[in-house]
């Protein structure tokens, strides 16, 4: 096998890894907490099958197809061979972006991991005081943390393909398996995981609204990685005669599956400790290490057991936003990857300092505009516009601007005449339409 090339589990590892991340052990839990559990889950589940899959295997099948960087990708797919279209290329810096803030919030987790080996909060106060302090005034701990995590990325990206990002993927993705796994276990051991069962399974449609159902989408959206253009690169070096479109919903099947062992996970322990379903963005940085704290010397282990796998998967996913942006300087400029490597880590560090200074409250004043600091711009620009943008042009780029018979070639010998034909549909109909809704919902628009 080439060494920039993925093997097929390598390949599965890899953007599972992109895949899986914060959002997946974080953010899904408490979101589905603050929609009320169950109806909001099967919503999720089918905007992963009909949207997040449909977009991730057009990604995928572009990727393939071209095997080059986003902007050569999207020319050498066009029906037409139109330059022009080397400015879908503009993912990739989304990914940079994402990465620079990203690094800072896996900062934090990494505190939080230390921490666990010591005293853990015993009050929700305490707890939100500590959280409050840490991203507001001590500024060089966090410089720290965020240079371990932008070290690590950097040194990891380094190695390349084979030896960086498959070999990260195939040491990471099983431990974090396995202490979810661990975690599992002991949730299947409290009197609170029938609870949680019922609660994330047992639907109650009162709950859903329109706000739920773009909750559910976005969720399902981002969860995957679209729209930065990772799943197009780690495509790009997958080997044409491997079958993408069964590598592609293996991936949907791993990322999906740890969601909901995480949320399992997580409503065991807060309904065990008579906590809120919804206890909302601060679930894992003030309401679980309370709950922590109350279980002894269990409660480090697994403590630090839980703050492990974040970082885990906070790290398979932040080394999958970089590659996009070094194949686009290493293929089109002809950098070197140590060269683009030191450029794009410079670059991603430097924006991570300037959004973790935003939220402290020495500088915070000056990096804030428009109601927003340095660090909210970074989300909200990249989440809510450039993530919907490059998947609307993706999804009108295979839709309107690609040879259908070129595309039918490409999934029918590894799916099957009527996959494809429901994927197209879904891709030049649907999922734009869906999309567009979305993004115009997070604009304030509609």
């Amino acid at each position: 096998m080439l060494k920039n090339h993925f093997s097929r589990v390598g390949f599965i590892l890899a953007a599972a890894g992109s895949a899986v991340g914060l959002g997946n052990i974080w953010k899904f839990p408490y979101i589905t907490g603050e929609y009320g559990g169950g109806a909001f889950v099967l919503v999720y589940l089918l905007a992963i099958v009909f949207i997040g899959l449909t977009v991730f295997l057009a990604e995928a099948v572009i990727g393939q197809n071209a095997q080059a960087d986003v902007a050569t990708s999207f020319i050498k797919t066009s029906k037409s061979k139109n330059k022009n279209w080397k400015f879908a290329g503009f993912m990739i810096f989304t990914g940079l972006i994402i990465l620079s803030f990203y690094s800072v919030v896996l900062g934090w987790i990494l505190n939080y991991v230390f921490t666990s080996f010591g005293t853990l909060p015993t009050e929700a106060s305490a707890a939100g005081q500590a959280f409050e302090t840490l991203i507001t005034k001590d500024i060089g701990s966090q410089i720290v943390y965020h240079t371990i995590i932008a070290g690590s990325v950097i040194f990891i990206v380094l190695k390349g393909i084979k030896a960086g990002i498959e070999k990260l993927n195939l040491i990471l993705m099983p431990l974090l398996a396995l202490i979810l796994f661990g975690l599992l276990i002991y949730a299947l051991t409290l009197d609170s995981f029938s609870t949680a069962v019922s609660f994330m399974f047992s639907p109650d449609w009162s709950k859903i609204d329109g706000n739920a159902l773009l909750a559910a989408l976005g969720q399902a959206f981002f969860t995957l990685s679209l729209g930065v253009g990772t799943i197009l690169t780690y495509s790009a070096s997958l080997p044409k005669h491997e079958n993408f479109v069964k590598s592609s919903v293996m991936v949907a099947i791993v990322d999906t599956a740890i969601a909901l062992i995480a949320g399992l996970i997580i409503f065991s322990f807060l309904f065990e400790a008579g906590a809120k379903s919804a206890a909302g963005p601060g679930l894992v940085f003030i309401s679980l290490p309370v709950i922590f704290s109350g279980w002894g010397m269990l409660g480090q282990i697994i403590a630090v057991s839980f703050f492990v796998a974040l970082v885990f998967a906070g790290i398979t996913s932040a080394v999958s936003m970089i590659e996009p942006s070094l194949k686009f300087f290493i293929d089109r400029f002809n950098m070197t990857r140590k060269k683009a490597t030191i450029m794009c880590g410079s670059i991603f560090y430097i924006l991570g300092i300037i959004a973790l200074l935003s939220m402290s409250s020495a500088y915070g004043g000056s990096l804030t505009f428009f109601g927003k600091n340095a660090f909210d711009w970074m989300d909200f620009i990249t989440s809510s516009v450039m993530m919907p943008i490059a998947a609307i042009v993706t999804c009108i780029f295979l839709g309107y601007f690609v040879d259908k018979d070129m595309l039918k070639q490409k999934f029918v010998p590894n799916s099957s005449l009527a996959v494809f034909n429901a994927w197209y549909f879904l891709i030049k109909f649907l999922v734009p339409l869906a999309i567009i809704i979305l993004f115009l919902n997070k604009l304030g628009i509609i």
